[in-house]
Formats: C-alpha cells, sequence, structure tokens
C-alpha cells in the first residue's frame, strides 16, 4: 500500500535560512518511512521555493512524486479561511483507502493551520494519521519523525484515564461513600456531567436530612476544582430572610440608611461574587422576598439599602427545596418565573428508606466522622452492629428525618461506648430512643394528618384507629407502589404466612375507611 503526505510548504523552515533542517526534505530522509507521493499545499506568493523544495525532494528521493497544489490564503491566521480551504481541499481529493495509506504532515503551517489540520482528521473528513518532524538533538544524528495515529482504538489510554477522573469525581460528589443504590448512583452521575460542565442553576429537592447541604459543597468543591468558580461558597439559610433584617442581609446596606458608623453590610450576594450561593431552604422564602431575588439572579445587579447606585455580583446558584415546589408554584405560594430560573437542572434526592442497600456503607462512614470528632476509635461488636443494621434496614423504620436521624444515632452510641466498644445493649436502647422520639413527633400531626385525608368523617374515628390510620396514610405517601406500602406495613406479620398477598391486605383496610391507593399516592395529597 502507497504512503501519501499532505502538508504545507514551510515558508520559513524550508528556506533553511534559520538552522539547517528543513522539515518537507526531512520527510524522504527516513528510511523506516518511505513517501511515495507528496501532496505539498502552497501559496502562489511562494511558487519558486514551492518548486526548488520539489526539486530537492526528487533528488533525495527519485521513488516519491511530488505534487504542488496550489492553496492561496488572504490571512493564514484566519480560522475560518483556512478551515474553509481545508475543508474543500479534502471533499475535492478522493481518498483511496483501499490503495494508499494517507498522513498529515503538522510540522509546516501555521498553528491555525495545525489545528485545522487535526479537526479534520479526527472527524474523518481527512482520513490520515498524524506525522510530526523535528531536528535532530544534539547528540541525535537522525531527525525526528514521530506519526500520530488518530484511530479510536488509540485512544483507550486517555480514554480509561478520563473514566478514572470521572469515577473520582463521582466518589467526591458522594462523599467517599460506596453506594449501591442504581438509581442514587445515576443521579450523581448526571450532577457530575452537569456541575463540571454547566454554570446554569441547580435546584436540589428531597425531604428534610437527604443530604440536599452536604451535596452543594460537594459540587461546589468539584466545580472549583474544574476551574468554574473562583470565589467562596455562600450558604443562605431562606427560612431567616422573611424578617426586618432580610433585604440588607441578602443585598448589603450602606451607612447612609441608617446613618450610623458600623451599619454597612457588604450582602451575602457580594460575597458570593465569582463563586456559588446555595439557597437552602429556598421554599421558605415570602413572595416579595422571591420577587426581590429573581431579578438579582437574572440580572447580576441589584441596589444595596440607602445606595442610589447599582452593584454587580456575579455567581452560580444552588438552590434546595423539602417541598414540591411546583406544588406550591401552582397553589400561587411560589413564583412560576423564579421556579423557572432555578430549575434549569433538577435532582431529586431519595430519602434513607429507598435507599437501603447503602445504609452499610453509611454506617461505615458515619463510624469514621465519629471517629474523627470524638478523638477516639469506636466500632460495634459483632452482634450490635448485625442488630442495629437489621433495625436500619428494616421497612417498618421509615428514618423520617433521613440521614439526620441515622447519623444522629450513630454518634450518640459512639460517644457513649465504654471502652470503644458499641454492645447489643446500647444498640437495644437507641432503637428504643429513636422509637419513642418518632412516636412522640408524630402523634401531635396524626389528627391533622386523618383530617386532611378524611374531612369531616375525621371526627368518627377512634383514637386508636386514628394513630393507626395515619401511620398508614404516610407509608402510603412514601412508597412507590401499593406492594411496596403492603410490604413496609406487614413486614413481621408476612414471614408467619404461607401466602402473602400484602397489596390485597391494604387495599381491604383503605376500603374501611372509603379510601384507596390512588387517592393517597397521587401528587399534591400531602
Amino acid at each position: 500500500m502507497r504512503n501519501v503526505v499532505i502538508g504545507f510548504l514551510g515558508t520559513q523552515l524550508d528556506m533553511g535560512k534559520k538552522r539547517r533542517w528543513r522539515p518537507t526534505l526531512s520527510l524522504v530522509e527516513h528510511g523506516s518511512f518511505r513517501v511515495d507521493r507528496l501532496e505539498l499545499l502552497f501559496d502562489i506568493k511562494f511558487n519558486r521555493l514551492a518548486h526548488q523544495v520539489k526539486r530537492e525532494v526528487e533528488d533525495a528521493s527519485p521513488g516519491t512524486e511530488v505534487l504542488l497544489q496550489e492553496l492561496n490564503l488572504n490571512d493564514p491566521w484566519d480560522f475560518q479561511e483556512v478551515y474553509g480551504k481545508l475543508f474543500d481541499f479534502a471533499r475535492g481529493y478522493g481518498f483511496d483507502e483501499d490503495r494508499e495509506k494517507y498522513h498529515v504532515h503538522l510540522t509546516t503551517g501555521t498553528h491555525v493551520a495545525q489545528i485545522c489540520w487535526f479537526l479534520l482528521t479526527e472527524s474523518r473528513h481527512v482520513p490520515a494519521r498524524l506525522v510530526q518532524t523535528g531536528p535532530p538533538g544534539p547528540e541525535d544524528t537522525a531527525a525526528k519523525f514521530d506519526i500520530i495515529d488518530l484511530d479510536l482504538s488509540r485512544y483507550n489510554a486517555l480514554q480509561q484515564r478520563f473514566d478514572q477522573l470521572s469515577r473520582e469525581y463521582s466518589d467526591q460528589l458522594k462523599g467517599g461513600i460506596e453506594t449501591r443504590n442504581p438509581a442514587y448512583n445515576a443521579l450523581i452521575d448526571q450532577v457530575e456531567l452537569v456541575a463540571g460542565s454547566s454554570d446554569e442553576p441547580i435546584l436540589l429537592l428531597g425531604e428534610t436530612g437527604t443530604g440536599k447541604s452536604e451535596l452543594a459543597e460537594r459540587i461546589y468543591n468539584l466545580k472549583l476544582d474544574r476551574r468554574r468558580v473562583k470565589g467562596r461558597l455562600v450558604h443562605v439559610n431562606c427560612a431567616t430572610l422573611n424578617g426586618p433584617d432580610a433585604v440588607a442581609t441578602l443585598f448589603g446596606q450602606r451607612r447612609s440608611y441608617l446613618g450610623q458608623a458600623g451599619s454597612e453590610r457588604s450582602g451575602l450576594l457580594r460575597e458570593a461574587d465569582g463563586g456559588l450561593l446555595f439557597l437552602d431552604e429556598v421554599d421558605e422564602l415570602n413572595l416579595s422576598m422571591q420577587a426581590i431575588l429573581l431579578h438579582a439572579l437574572e440580572t447580576g445587579r441589584y441596589y444595596p439599602l440607602g445606595s442610589d447606585h447599582e452593584v454587580s455580583s456575579r455567581f452560580q446558584v444552588i438552590a434546595g427545596a423539602s417541598r414540591d415546589l411546583r406544588s406550591l408554584s401552582a397553589a400561587g405560594k411560589f413564583r412560576s418565573d423564579l421556579l423557572a430560573r432555578l430549575s434549569m437542572w433538577r435532582f431529586s434526592l431519595p430519602p434513607l428508606r429507598a435507599r437501603r442497600e447503602d445504609i452499610e456503607a453509611n454506617l461505615a462512614f458515619e463510624l469514621v466522622r465519629s471517629e474523627r470528632a470524638l478523638g477516639t476509635q469506636v466500632g460495634f461488636n459483632a452482634d450490635a452492629r448485625e442488630k442495629f443494621l437489621r433495625f436500619a434496614q428494616d421497612p417498618a423504620t421509615l428514618w423520617p428525618a433521613n440521614f439526620r436521624d441515622f447519623s444522629g444515632s450513630v454518634r450518640r452510641l459512639c460517644t457513649l461506648a465504654p471502652r470503644g466498644r458499641i454492645t447489643r445493649a446500647m444498640v437495644e436502647g437507641e432503637m428504643l430512643r429513636l422509637q419513642t422520639d418518632w412516636q412522640a413527633s408524630s402523634s401531635d400531626t396524626d389528627v391533622r394528618l386523618v383530617e386532611q385525608v378524611l374531612g369531616a368523617a375525621a371526627a368518627d374515628i377512634d383514637p386508636f384507629d386514628m394513630v393507626q390510620l395515619a401511620k398508614v396514610v404516610r407509608v402510603c405517601r412514601a412508597s412507590t407502589s401499593l406492594s411496596a406500602a403492603g410490604r413496609t406495613l406487614f413486614s413481621a406479620s408476612r414471614r408467619k404466612r404461607k401466602t402473602q398477598n400484602d397489596a390485597d391486605r391494604l387495599r381491604k383496610y383503605l376500603h374501611k375507611f372509603g379510601l384507596d391507593w390512588e387517592s393517597l399516592s397521587a401528587p399534591g395529597t400531602g
């Protein structure tokens, strides 16, 4: 198969004025690489040099056919012109890959031409490998000659490095926890792609304690590593922005507003300049604050209190919310234009009860974190660890505050562990504590929850049934299907039965109160 080399005439180097080495001529001086045809692209202004180089190449290598291809450029540093003319040259060339191997000589031509050659070969508009030549070193007798093959198989090592880096970024977003839940891992992979390539707002949704704040901080660190932000992370608790100082806290305040020394405030938006603003609990903002904030997010400009001049601050935004903002917007409690601005990228973090396969890995993470905080090594006895995991992974354990409950539980066990060992009795005591706390916190809301579902008919429900029905409603709303809710509610008794039809048992129970699965699981029911 014949070797064909295509390249520009070196208007400086091929003259040989600056050094003896001449790149185009050196192509035919490598014994290990035969050049059967050389396609030399030249501008008519250098016609004499092109013919001179043609003669010298043919004298040095009689078996090389040199074809001069006139390619005139008004500005060889104009990317659009160079790429367009090389593209037209490639379209009209008529490559015959069955009989010829093509190579592009990268050494000659402007840097713009080199970039265009790379783009054209990488996209296969020019089906060639790249040739790079160079002058011999001080101790070398032969000039340098390298072939760069852009075949995809040669990218494997590079692609593996990119994949490894992507995995490292995903691990960074997961806090180094080896999570197994497929849905959560897929979500983190998407977050990594978005955080590394987009500066648009990110909206993190999820129940309290699902890790929105920690994920926002990890996204910021990833953006910092990828050089997408330079400034700091500013955490704003929007639940505190509804008082008289809210505007000054967010937008800053000039001394002229109060006329008192020391009353100046830069404001959180100003502190976030060049960095990232995390609007935690954004669903707690009142409508007036939403309107003021929207303008600042869209334009990057705002008026501090007491100022007649606008201030500019450019920052990226992550917002976190525990409630469904679309439902709030439909109810007129959240501005639809602000929601549209914040939800360019929307990610819903699953609750802990939907990630039970990740509990064991999170237990190991919390142990390490507790050890660092306490300054002592702590571990479970084998039977204690087994009992805690069985309790934590049980479908009947709902973890209403998610990781806040889970992390607090592990921290208590570690703090109270005698000689750094967590015993079975300690685990049983912690289980009782959690169940008592959860029951106490939910009992006050049971009546309101049942009234929300049954309306006036709730007045006829016995106190005993009230607690039971409220529990069933909560589980139904937290489950993905009627069968999943049944498995959670009947997890203990189903082990004693030969046949399990949890969905039918739950359906009959709901029917006693005139309820069905569809009405409880519908969006906006609570």
